[in-house]
């Protein structure tokens, strides 16, 4: 079975100026399904009046991340804010029912500023599980998924608290809630832990959505750099990964003209553009 792709617009399509315009653009490059951080400026019905005139699908949105000037990125398990992540969840459920986004991603956030990671590690883990337990039953009652995601802290971010699949999976087992899944981001997962082939076949009941760059300039998949990516679509379809694949990467250049990826993906399965099959038509 094919791949299905999703359009980061939040990373793809940055010369135009907002997510409705971006979108719709998305959908001219054939794309099906969209995703995007935390919509800041975009309200809900402008949204999802550019993904329904773009026949896009909503497939991920991010909660927010909490007060940029303080240097947040997510809250879900920075000690002391538990009133602030559960706001933010709030308006990130609201959000994604009047999109019609149905995952939301619960980001970590980052070791307090001064701090000793190890020293800290056991009182984030233990507000992490708190938080991400009181999401999954908000989200459970909106028929909602909600997914954490390791970032890696060698490259992107080195005060993420959250940084290798094997951390996050032993938190998911330890919250017990089945709504609650795992983001890979195979850019992050290459940086921190490689061994990619096993850890797809050994996570791929937990995982719930699937993200792309090339390692380590996080451009297109076919941009130099170190991972196989025809490889990897190819272990994805034999495991039957039926989940998206979002794009989430910094194009060299024009999005356009860079997708030319995507594009040979499509012709390889003998699929038109958006990943349906040519004997359709």
């Amino acid at each position: 079975m094919s791949l299905r792709f999703s359009a980061n617009v939040s990373w793809l399509f940055a010369e135009l100026p907002g997510l409705p315009a971006r979108l719709e653009a998305a959908a001219r490059c054939g794309f099906a399904a969209a995703e995007l951080g935390w919509p800041e400026g975009c309200p809900a019905p402008a949204l999802r009046h550019a993904a329904q005139r773009a026949g896009l699908r909503l497939v991920l949105l991010n909660a927010p991340p909490g007060d940029r000037e303080r240097g947040e990125l997510g809250l879900g398990a920075v000690p002391g804010r538990q009133d602030a992540f559960r706001q933010g969840l709030a308006a990130a459920v609201q959000y994604g029912r009047e999109v019609g986004c149905s995952r939301i991603h619960l980001m970590a956030g980052r070791v307090p500023q001064g701090a000793d990671r190890a020293a800290v590690a056991g009182e984030m883990e233990a507000t992490f599980i708190e938080n991400l337990r009181y999401a999954a039953d908000l989200l459970a009652q909106e028929d909602m998924v909600g997914l954490v995601e390791p970032i890696n802290s060698r490259i992107t971010d080195p005060r993420y608290f959250l940084n290798t699949p094997q951390q996050a999976v032993a938190i998911l087992e330890k919250v017990g809630r089945p709504n609650l899944k795992l983001q890979l981001d195979i850019f992050h997962c290459q940086i921190m832990d490689g061994n990619l082939s096993r850890n797809l076949e050994t996570y791929l009941p937990l995982i719930g959505h699937i993200q792309i760059a090339q390692v380590p300039g996080r451009h297109e998949p076919d941009s130099p750099g170190e991972l196989n990516f025809p490889y990897i679509f190819e272990l994805l379809e034999s495991l039957g990964y039926t989940g998206y694949v979002g794009c989430e990467y910094t194009p060299k250049g024009d999005t356009v003209e860079g997708l030319g990826w995507l594009r040979s993906y499509w012709e390889s399965r003998g699929l038109q553009p958006g990943g349906t099959s040519k004997a359709r038509e």
